[in-house]
């Protein structure tokens, strides 16, 4: 079976290019599979990919790049016009053109492959007003299924219908996708992102050390954590701090740090293509998001015997971890509790280390070999 994956940027850094990367690199073992990136602005990625996986992309942005000949006053022409296919409320609209919707539109016109699975809102409407008719549609959903402006969303509605299925991360948005189809014919199924195989290293619970991963974006709610994170410095000012990443408001969550006075228990380590080998130097991990799709970080935490205190945010965290068990939930937006929660793990040392241990178990559930599984069985039900 040929398998190809669309997604915005393969070359980036992020939760969904890891976990395309890692489902992409699995389903290799068995079928013909390819990731189709939009865009590429670097000459590698910037994450691992499997050998046997194909990349190619589609978008040149690298500099002195070169267009086919053919293309190339088009591509000059309408690389400087906005895109009139992706919906303005996509969240990575800027990113397109009028010149990657025709590339766009070629490519999924001609693509011949077995199944096409497609990585956000756009790319999802793409495929289905697009895509061949042969071609297996599965447009995966990264996002929760609130976080949708509702212009994007009046297009969710009239375009999913034409997609083969949606894969949600969580039940809840299962559920909510299956209420809006109604009578489509759309197939909607939940598969959690997976944990790749391999040893990985593990936490001592010896480091007095927080972590917390992702873009440094207004939803990872970091401003939120670095004032959580004063309060926890007045009572326990030997505990640091160490957030990874990039992103468009880094030079905010610096100064915000420095108004806390936090320049000696916060740093910002940048972007790290080894995020396991990190969380295995810290005790705990903190999700200070606003909202999170899955929370890919987390089962990553827990595969490392890291613990999680989590905002209970719409919708991943409350489904991946057990309060009490492998990890803390603390209500959404409340910057008080999440203080209390990082506190209460930081002096519980005795009751920390048991929920490592659990969080060790709960991450087997996670296993990529079993969320592959879950994929294939899907294929076999939609090929019916």
């Amino acid at each position: 079976m040929k398998i190809s994956f669309l997604i915005l940027n393969a070359y980036g850094m992020g939760g969904t290019i890891r976990a395309t990367f890692d489902l992409a690199t699995t389903m290799a073992e068995r079928h013909d599979v390819e990731v189709i990136s939009v865009f590429q602005h670097t000459d590698r990625p910037f994450l691992p990919l499997g050998s046997k996986v194909r990349l190619r992309s589609l978008v040149d942005l690298r500099e002195g790049a070169r267009v086919h000949w053919l293309y190339r006053r088009k591509a000059e022409r309408l690389s400087t016009q906005p895109s009139t296919l992706i919906h303005p409320e996509e969240r990575a609209y800027s990113s397109f053109s009028a010149w990657s919707d025709e590339v766009l539109v070629r490519e999924l016109r001609r693509l011949r492959t077995d199944v096409l699975i497609t990585t956000r809102a756009g790319l999802n409407i793409m495929a289905a007003r697009f895509a061949r008719k042969r071609v297996l549609t599965i447009g995966q959903e990264h996002l929760h299924f609130a976080a949708h402006q509702p212009g994007i969303f009046e297009e969710i509605r009239t375009w999913y219908p034409k997609l083969d299925a949606v894969v949600t991360l969580t039940e809840a948005d299962e559920h909510d996708y299956r209420t809006m189809l109604g009578q489509a014919p759309t197939r909607v199924f939940t598969i959690g992102n997976g944990l790749p195989k391999g040893p990985r290293p593990r936490s001592r619970q010896e480091n007095r050390i927080v972590l917390a991963a992702g873009r440094l974006v207004p939803v990872k709610g970091y401003d939120r954590l670095l004032r959580a994170f004063a309060q926890v410095t007045k009572e326990r000012p030997d505990w640091k701090l160490r957030i990874y990443g990039e992103g468009r408001v880094s030079d905010k969550l610096i100064k915000l740090s420095v108004k806390l006075r936090l320049h000696n228990n916060v740093t910002f380590m940048g972007p790290t293509g080894d995020i396991e080998g990190e969380l295995a130097k810290a005790s705990i991990h903190a999700v200070s998001s606003r909202f999170e799709g899955f929370g890919m970080t987390i089962i990553e935490a827990f595969a490392c015997g890291v613990p999680v205190v989590s905002f209970d945010c719409p919708r991943g965290p409350r489904e991946i971890i057990t309060p009490g068990h492998d990890g803390l939930l603390v209500p959404p937006d409340d910057v008080d509790a999440l203080a209390a929660g990082l506190l209460q793990m930081i002096d519980d040392e005795e009751g920390r280390r048991r929920m490592a241990e659990n969080a060790l178990r709960t991450a087997g559930n996670y296993d990529i070999s079993t969320i592959v599984g879950r994929w294939e069985r899907s294929f076999a039900e939609l090929q019916r």
